[in-house]
């Protein structure tokens, strides 16, 4: 085979790589351009979620005599419910965590939602359980607390992470990252051996909230 053959099959070779990777480039505009279309017609609203009550079992901060950090200890079971406002699109619901805060503090530990999936205008309950034991809080928190205690009323944030997908027809799209914060305003109790108590002892205190919370996704 002479030199020029060799050119002329490897010139069509060129040609035939830039072919595919144009028609791999125009498919991936024109699925690009399908997903932002149907986006545009059908607008998905992000999820509605409503922090319906908290029972407080537990919310007591031990005071060591030695230099702090002070420990608290909480333990809470929450009513959260979300509703999907989109007559046309469907939400599944992969991994979500839920924990308490204390003024932007994790109190305690995340607890994992089960995996749901939410059809047009449905409605999901969950009630789970948080826990956080001992954990260590900063001085200015525990000054916080006090104060709070003192006011009458504690704010905790009930915040949930996690991650949603959109599902339209039989078409489901990819990941996207869900925040939400639920503001719960919490009418604390009385000193007791020098912990902060919320509530009567033993006996669980349930508050009825119905608290709007604020989505990001």
């Amino acid at each position: 085979m002479s030199a020029k053959d060799c050119g002329h099959h490897e010139h069509e070779r060129k040609k035939l790589f830039r072919r595919l990777i144009i028609a791999a480039a125009a498919l991936i505009v024109a699925v690009l351009f399908i997903i932002l279309l149907v986006y545009l017609i059908l607008r998905p609203a992000k999820p509605q979620f409503i922090l319906q009550d908290a029972t407080i079992y537990s919310f007591n901060v031990s005071q060591p005599p030695s230099p702090p950090p002070a420990f608290l200890t909480s333990t809470f079971q929450i009513t959260l419910s979300s509703r999907n406002p989109n007559d046309k699109i469907g939400v599944y619901y992969d991994r979500v965590d839920v924990y308490a805060a204390y003024r932007g503090q994790q109190i305690t530990l995340p607890t994992l939602l089960p995996p749901t999936y939410q059809g047009h205008k449905d409605v999901a309950v969950w009630s789970p359980f948080l826990f956080g034991e001992n954990v260590p809080i900063a001085p200015f928190y525990s000054d916080a607390l006090t104060q709070d205690q003192f006011a009458g009323t504690v704010m905790i944030n009930i915040r949930v992470n996690g991650r949603i997908r959109w599902k339209v027809g039989t078409f489901i799209s990819g990941r996207y990252r869900l925040f939400v914060n639920c503001p719960a305003y919490i009418n604390i109790g009385k000193w007791k051996s020098g912990n902060i108590v919320i509530g009567p002892a033993p006996p669980a205190m349930k508050f009825q909230l119905v608290q709007n919370c604020h989505v990001d996704v």
